[in-house]
């Protein structure tokens, strides 16, 4: 069985920061990306960043030059750094993990952490 563990998240002014962390464990061997969504009231799931086990990166045109996403492959974790937050970046953020990620319940996901950014 996979989990993902996820922390960090909470409420920030506009232009502050926030960092969430997403621990793996069990089944890990096919997590060749992970990556970060997220859901704002109303609104669709969308794909915020992903990471390869390698390495390459993929951000949202929304969050570029913004977030910074990170792996550390030893511990298999992935981070997202948030920086520059404004309001309509409040949503929950959900990690996801997979061999490639769909979106989709092929993916394992974690609980998700509530992120508000007050104006």
């Amino acid at each position: 069985q996979v989990q993902l563990l996820e922390s960090g998240g909470g409420l920030v002014q506009a232009g502050g920061s926030l960092r969430l962390s997403c621990a793996a464990s069990g089944n890990i061997f096919r997590f060749n990306t992970m990556g970060w969504y997220r859901q704002a009231p109303g609104k669709q799931r969308e794909l915020v960043a992903r990471i390869t086990r390698d390495g390459r990166i993929n951000y949202a045109d929304s969050v570029k030059g913004r977030f910074t996403i990170s792996r550390d492959n030893a511990k298999n974790t992935v981070y997202l750094q948030m920086n520059s937050l404004k309001p309509e970046d409040t949503a929950v953020y959900y990690c996801a993990a997979g061999l490639v990620l769909t979106g989709t319940a092929n993916d394992s996901w974690g609980q998700g952490a509530q992120v508000t950014v007050s104006s």
